[in-house]
């Protein structure tokens, strides 16, 4: 039996630590180096007060992950700590220990900048403290204070960068959600309008073919009219077969809303004139610009109920379709001329198609005129923008 090969596991990309992480990983060598590597033995209360500055200092980076806005607090009581041995060793030790304590509280986001300029003076006020108490000159701590200053005000600038950084990104992840936001809700209303426009092409195609199917049973029933029921039925066909073009053209044009409305109109007349009933022409006016998807939708629906109506009622004629760009308005007209080869009066002009369409236009504003013009038909239709 042929084992199945393994599938191989996808190359997981390395997480990069952040600068902060960095930072706090050197702070750690640097405040557990500085008494092991001393030039001379430190005293044992030295000694102790160290040690409480490393457990203080690796309290803080458990408690900057769990509990942030603690953690400051426990940094600046072991600052405090170490602070009073400054002034007991000549090389520096504590000094140092003090800085790398200072520069990650000054750095730190949390605290706002008048408590770190306050935990700072209660330092150097330690450190002074802790000569008075070991009755050595308070000039000593003169040289260490500066370096102190330094660090904090290098923290600082530090912080505000931090500051800013973390700002940016709040930012960028807002914006990213009000894009997933956009887009959700341009996928409902999507989904909205080809819902609408699926129901009203499906309800006046389902309308029509109940109308005929009522009219060719009544023929059968009351009149025996074989002939004439047949017809009927074959009209209700032909609405059925009109009906399912209708939807399949209107998904089309909504999910096509990247193409320009007189280009898919140039489209449409190709289309219909290739059909062979028509001779279409079409003439743009105005400065082009885009229309907004519902309404190119809606003036696309209009132009193909005109071009059917055509074909069915004024076979042979040429139409002329119109596309004007008016400063407030986008408006459309279709006219045929007369039929070459006129039909009786059952196929004329007037049908529930229109009317339809007037409805669907007064969904985005539109509006919808049709009737005589001169010897052919005019269908005009304005929709706002």
């Amino acid at each position: 039996m042929q084992m199945p090969s393994a599938v191989p596991h996808p190359i997981r990309r390395a997480r990069r630590p952040t600068a902060w992480q960095v930072e706090c990983t050197i702070g750690t060598v640097m405040m557990v180096a500085a008494p092991l590597t001393a030039r001379t033995p430190l005293p044992t209360d030295v000694r102790l007060t160290a040690g409480v500055g490393i457990v203080g200092w690796l309290v803080f980076l458990v408690l900057d992950h769990r509990r942030p806005a603690a953690a400051p607090f426990v940094l600046g009581g072991s600052a405090l700590v170490l602070a009073q041995s400054m002034a007991a060793t000549d090389d520096g030790t504590i000094v140092i220990m003090v800085c790398v304590a200072l520069a990650a509280l000054s750095a730190h986001t949390r605290p706002a900048p008048v408590t770190i300029v306050l935990a700072t003076v209660a330092v150097l006020g330690s450190a002074v403290l802790g000569d008075v108490v070991r009755a050595r000159p308070v000039a000593h701590v003169g040289g260490s204070a500066s370096i102190v200053l330094v660090v904090v005000m290098l923290g600082l600038i530090r912080r505000d960068y931090r500051v800013k950084a973390e700002h940016a990104q709040r930012l960028v992840e807002r914006e990213e959600h009000a894009r997933r936001e956009h887009a959700r809700a341009a996928a409902l209303e999507e989904r909205t309008r080809i819902a609408r426009e699926l129901h009203d092409v499906l309800a006046h195609s389902l309308g029509s073919l109940a109308i005929q199917l009522e009219v060719a049973d009544g023929l059968l029933d009351e009149r025996a009219d074989v002939a004439a029921a047949l017809h009927r039925i074959r009209r209700a066909r032909r609405l059925v077969d009109e009906g399912l073009v209708e939807a399949r053209h209107a998904v089309v044009a909504l999910r096509e809303d990247v193409r320009p409305l007189a280009e898919a109109l140039a489209r449409l007349a190709a289309d219909h004139q290739d059909g062979g009933t028509n001779r279409v022409r079409m003439a743009v006016l105005g400065t082009v610009r885009p229309v907004a998807a519902d309404a190119a939708v809606a003036l696309l629906g209009a132009a193909r109920e005109a071009l059917t109506n055509a074909a069915r009622h004024a076979t042979g004629a040429d139409v002329g379709i119109t596309l004007e760009f008016r400063p407030d308005a986008v408006r459309l007209t279709v006219r045929n001329d007369p039929a070459e080869r006129p039909r009786g009066p059952e196929h004329g002009p007037h049908g529930y198609g229109l009317t339809g369409m007037a409805e669907r236009l007064a969904l985005v504003g539109g509006s919808l005129t049709a009737g005589r013009d001169g010897d052919g038909w005019l269908v005009a239709v304005e929709v706002p923008g």
